[in-house]
C-alpha cells in the first residue's frame, strides 16, 4: 500500500492498518469557548492537551484531519532520548542552560514512558536501542565512543555500553555495521496508538477534541480567536502545535522552518525465526550519517525500513523504489521478501536543527521544528508550553530567547537551497 498525504484521512501506513484505536472525534460546528485552544493533533498538541487537561483547564483541540495524521503517527517509531545539542546552549547561554537542557533530554524520554504507564496505552512499547557506526566510517565510530564518554560523565541514568564487531552479530546480523551504542532507557513504539491513547485520556479527562476541522485563520488581541470553516473558537490563550502542517494559518512563525520528506517501507511478516535471525536482540536500530536509515521490527516481525530525508520538497513517485535499494545494501538476504506498506510524510526542519519555542502577542504560544527526532521532545514540549500556560515559563524561556532565521526565499526556493547545503553536508561526509 503506498501512502503520502491522502487526503484527510491516514495514510495507507503500516501503523493506520494496525491501529488500536479509531478516530471518532465531531467536526467543529459553531462557536465554543474555553481557556485554552491548541492547534494540531500530534504528539505536542496531543501532550499539551493532556497536560492542560491533568491541570483542570478547559480546553479545546483541533485537528485538520485526523489525530496522529501527520509525522507524529507516521514516523520510525524510535522512543530516543536527547532534547537538543547541549553544546549549542552552552556556548551561547552558558554551563547552567546547557545543563538544564540536558536534563530535558532525559526528561522527555521518562514523560512518554510515565504517560504509557498512567493511562495503560497499548502502543507495543519495548526497550532497547542501538546506533550503529558503518563500516569505512572511522568518525562514526570516534562519534559513539564521545558520546559514551559524554553521558558516562553525566551520570545518565540508564545502562548504556559500546558494541565491538564481534559482538554486534549478537544485535543484528548484517556486514553494514562494526560496532554500536546500545542505551537500554531507549526503544520503539506504535506511534499512532500511542497518539491516539493520549488523545482518549485527555478526552476522558474532559477535553473537547475535534477532527476533520482546519484552522484558516488566527485572530490575536486580548482574547484570541480561532477560525476554522464550521465555527470559531474563543479562548484566552492559544498554543500552535502543528509544526509542518501548520501551513499558512501563521504566516509568522510559517518561513522559520521547512517542510523534509521522510519515508518508510514495510515488509511482509518475516516470522519469529527469520526476525530473530535478522535482528536477534529486537531493538531499534539508527544510522549516524546525515543521509541516515533507521529500522526495527514491528510487533508482528515486519522489518519497518525509514529514512531518505528528501528535502527538495518532492516526493519519489514509488517509495518503494526509492527504500527498498537501502534496504537491500543493509540485509542482502531480504530480497525474497515482500514490501506490504510504503508510506512517507513530511517532518519540520529548522536551519539550526534546535526546536523552536515563541509567544505572539503575549497570549498564544508555539512549539515547531523538532528536525526528524520528535517524538520524546514533542512530549516535552507539551510539558513546557502547558507550563507557561500556567505562568511557569523557565523550560520554554530558555528555547525562546533562541532567535531562529527564516528561511532564504521563502517557500518557494527553501526546498531547494536546503537541498543544495544537505549535498555538501553529504559529500563532506564521504570525503571524511
Amino acid at each position: 500500500m503506498h501512502g503520502i498525504d491522502s487526503g484527510r484521512e491516514h495514510t495507507g501506513s503500516y501503523y493506520a492498518a494496525s491501529r488500536k484505536l479509531q478516530s471518532d472525534y465531531p467536526q467543529l460546528d459553531g462557536n465554543l469557548d474555553c481557556d485554552v485552544v491548541v492547534v494540531g493533533g500530534g504528539f505536542t498538541g496531543v501532550s499539551t492537551t493532556l497536560f492542560l487537561a491533568e491541570r483542570g483547564y478547559d480546553v479545546v483541540l483541533l485537528e485538520a484531519s485526523r489525530i496522529g495524521w501527520g509525522a507524529s503517527g507516521r514516523n520510525g517509531g524510535q522512543l530516543i532520548d536527547g532534547f537538543t545539542d547541549t553544546d549549542k546552549f552552552r556556548r551561547k547561554f552558558g554551563e547552567s542552560a546547557a545543563e538544564m537542557v540536558w536534563q530535558m533530554g532525559v526528561e522527555c524520554r521518562d514523560i512518554v514512558v510515565q504517560r504509557i504507564e498512567k493511562y495503560a496505552i497499548d502502543c507495543d512499547l519495548k526497550f532497547g536501542y542501538l546506533d550503529v557506526a558503518a563500516r569505512g566510517r572511522p568518525a562514526e565510530l570516534r562519534g559513539l565512543q564521545a558520546h559514551l564518554e559524554e553521558r558516562t560523565r553525566r551520570d545518565f541514568p540508564y545502562e548504556m555500553g559500546l558494541v565491538g564487531e564481534d559482538e554486534l552479530r549478537e544485535w543484528i546480523r548484517t556486514d553494514a555495521y562494526v560496532a554500536g551504542l546500545s542505551n537500554a532507557g531507549n526503544g520503539h513504539l506504535h506511534p499512532l496508538n500511542l497518539c491516539a491513547g493520549e488523545a482518549r485520556a485527555a478526552a476522558d479527562l474532559g477535553a473537547r477534541v475535534f477532527e476533520q476541522t482546519r484552522v484558516n485563520r488566527i485572530c490575536h488581541g486580548a482574547q484570541p480567536v480561532v477560525e476554522t470553516g464550521h465555527g470559531n473558537v474563543s479562548a484566552k490563550k492559544v498554543v500552535l502545535a502543528g509544526n509542518a502542517y501548520l501551513r499558512d494559518a501563521e504566516p509568522r512563525i510559517r518561513d522559520t522552518i521547512f517542510p523534509a520528506g521522510s519515508y518508510i517501507i514495510a515488509t511482509e511478516p518475516l516470522g519469529e525465526e527469520r526476525a530473530h535471525e535478522l535482528l536477534p536482540a529486537d531493538v531499534a536500530f539508527c544510522e549516524q550519517c546525515v543521509a541516515l536509515n533507521y529500522f526495527r521490527l514491528s510487533a508482528d516481525k515486519r522489518l519497518l525500513f525509514g529514512g531518505m530525508c528528501n528535502y527538495s520538497g518532492r516526493h519519489p513517485r514509488s517509495i518503494r523504489a526509492a527504500m527498498l535499494p537501502r534496504l537491500l545494501k543493509v540485509f542482502p538476504a531480504l530480497a525474497d521478501v515482500a514490501i506490504d506498506y510504503e508510506w512517507g510524510g513530511n517532518i519540520a526542519i529548522s536551519i539550526n536543527r534546535c526546536p523552536q519555542f515563541g509567544r505572539i502577542e503575549g497570549n498564544t504560544y508555539y512549539a515547531q521544528g523538532f528536525s526528524g527526532h520528535g517524538l520524546a521532545p514533542s512530549h516535552l514540549a507539551g510539558k513546557m508550553l502547558a507550563d507557561v500556560v500556567c505562568g511557569d515559563a523557565e523550560q520554554f524561556d530558555v528555547f525562546a530567547r533562541i532567535r531562529h532565521l527564516s528561511i532564504p526565499g521563502g517557500k518557494w526556493f527553501a526546498g531547494p537551497a536546503v537541498a543544495l547545503g544537505m549535498s555538501y553536508f553529504r559529500l563532506k561526509e564521504m570525503l571524511g
